[in-house]
């Protein structure tokens, strides 16, 4: 009987014993399904795709132009300067900087007599019509032949002198036009071109002498000016142009990040053309009319959603 009593109290304590590892054994793994079924819940909420912001901007017909920026001075066309025939003192001088003279006026007397000496006094004949424009002299003053009395030109033609870079050499012609800005007129600009080229280049400063002529003269514009010169070196006209800033250079290729019907982001390779400032040609990679886009494109991969935020 007592033997009885006690197999059945091991039966007891193993039953008791089997039912605690079996209850351990079940809690982890309900709590392990929980966990990876709240994982799998985050999954598919990490896993909606966010929009990424930008601007994109049409693929549109316009005309583009590459331009070089040079200085300038504002002359008289025809500026000639006036010397005495003989060496001697001015004794005369008869115009002053701002005056009109005619051509065959006399405009100043040469005293050409020395000491023992005495002759009669020698004209100096302007020899032709213009506006004095330098009078460095003053009468007393003893001259040579090679003295500049006067400097005389016609402000009712005024020429613009530049000289070229000899990299630009190549594409400088007659009638090539360019854009003037003067620091006396500012936020004015005004439209000249090339009417005369010289035909070597200087060889100290390895540049080109050219003199353009203004489309439409202005009364305040004066010579001896200094003047900022855009001369046009190419033009293109209703080709396909994008915002300049929307193209990436990738290990030496273009490209650019297209947006489709679906706002995805299509990465595409284009071949530029002349660009200026703020636009690019297009040549071959775009049709008129795609959507690129122009802020923004840096941080994207192919395939990425967009929301465009402005589209101009």
């Amino acid at each position: 009987m007592k033997k009885n009593k006690i197999v059945t109290a091991v039966l007891i304590c193993l039953i008791i014993f089997f039912a605690v590892l079996i209850t351990l054994n079940f809690l982890p793994e309900k709590e392990t399904d929980a966990f990876s079924e709240g994982n799998q819940a985050q999954s598919r909420s990490s896993g909606a795709r966010i929009a990424s912001t930008i601007r994109a901007a049409p693929v549109v017909p316009g005309t583009i132009e590459r331009s070089v920026i040079i200085n300038g001075e504002i002359l008289a066309r025809n500026q000639v300067t006036i010397y005495p025939a003989v060496g001697g003192r001015l004794v005369e001088s008869r115009l002053s900087v701002g005056q009109r003279v005619t051509s065959g006026d006399i405009v100043a007397m040469i005293d050409p007599s020395r000491p023992g000496e005495v002759y009669s006094h020698n004209p100096v004949v302007s020899t032709v019509t213009g506006t004095v424009l330098q009078a460095p002299f003053s009468v007393g003053a003893t001259l040579t032949p090679q003295s500049a009395i006067y400097t005389i030109g016609d402000l009712s033609l005024l020429v613009i002198e530049t000289n070229i870079p000899e990299r630009f050499v190549a594409v400088v012609r007659p009638g090539m036009r360019a854009s003037l800005f003067l620091e006396a007129l500012p936020g004015e600009t005004f439209s000249a071109e090339i009417y005369e080229i010289n035909p070597v280049l200087d060889p100290a400063s390895r540049t080109l002498r050219v003199r353009l002529r203004l489309l439409n003269p202005d009364s305040r514009i004066r010579a001896g000016m200094f003047a900022t010169i855009s001369l046009i070196t190419n033009r293109r006209v209703d080709v396909p142009v994008i915002p300049r800033l929307s193209t990436i250079n990738t290990y030496g290729s273009w490209i650019v990040f297209v947006v489709d019907e679906d706002n995805i982001a299509r990465r595409r390779e284009v071949a530029l053309g002349i660009e200026n400032e703020e636009f690019v040609e297009i040549i071959d990679g775009l049709e008129m009319g795609e959507l690129v886009v122009s802020a923004g494109q840096n941080f994207l991969s192919d395939g990425d959603l967009v929301r465009i935020v402005d589209s101009n």
